[in-house]
């Protein structure tokens, strides 16, 4: 049992690498880099960075990342976090200095191309979630409150995020990039999912020890 358990974990793991590696490694093959500059070429691959970390944060608060504990699991999901704000932040910066006409017009929802309003509002979720984990304790949130205002927020980052991916023809591969947008949709619903399941039950558990 025990040997069945490690050989999960190691394949849950190559997995994992493999759904976020290779898009990355195929983006770093692809033609489309020898016309960028290297700024760009940062921002870009900022964004490919910040997508992966989407799909690791699901996984982290459902405890699909054995052998991490269930609080392992919500610490890294808190620092995951505050990574995939960070990378946004480089990817967006970069394509500022690169275009600030571009920008500016994706940043007012005036763009022409069809991706930028997605990203934009994932952009946009990601950071409140960001700036509401920071000051969660100063403003005493109690984890029902988080709860209501955090899932949400997670279905519009989820959400936005994988529409602008798929909406942009660019440096990423599109098989590697489907599939990667694909583990990220099934690995946001299972953990919604369970998620739910495991807080009835413990509703459940509490109405029946009230009542004895």
């Amino acid at each position: 049992m025990t040997g069945w358990r490690s050989a999960r974990a190691i394949l849950i793991w190559v997995a994992l690498a493999l759904a976020i590696g290779v898009p990355i490694a195929a983006a770093a093959t692809s033609e489309q880099l020898a016309w960028r500059g290297p700024v760009y070429i940062l921002a870009g691959f900022a964004g490919i960075i910040a997508l992966g970390l989407v799909l690791v944060q699901p996984l982290l608060i459902g405890g699909y990342l054995p052998p991490l504990s269930a609080y392992r699991g919500r610490r890294a999901h808190h620092w995951i976090g505050g990574a995939l704000a960070f990378a946004v932040l480089i990817h967006v910066a970069g394509l500022w200095i690169t275009s600030p006409p571009d920008m500016i017009d994706a940043l007012t929802f005036s763009s022409p191309t069809p991706f930028s309003p997605f990203g934009v509002t994932a952009m946009w979720a990601i950071f409140i979630v960001a700036l509401l984990a920071s000051l969660r304790r100063r403003l005493e949130l109690r984890p029902r409150t988080w709860r209501i205002i955090h899932i949400p927020l997670a279905i519009v980052i989820v959400a936005g995020s994988v529409v602008h991916c798929l909406l942009i023809e660019g440096t990423m591969e599109t098989i590697s990039k489907a599939v990667l947008c694909a583990a990220i949709l099934a690995a946001t619903i299972k953990a919604m999912i369970d998620l739910q399941v495991w807080r009835k039950r413990r509703e459940l558990r509490g109405e029946s020890a009230a009542r004895q």
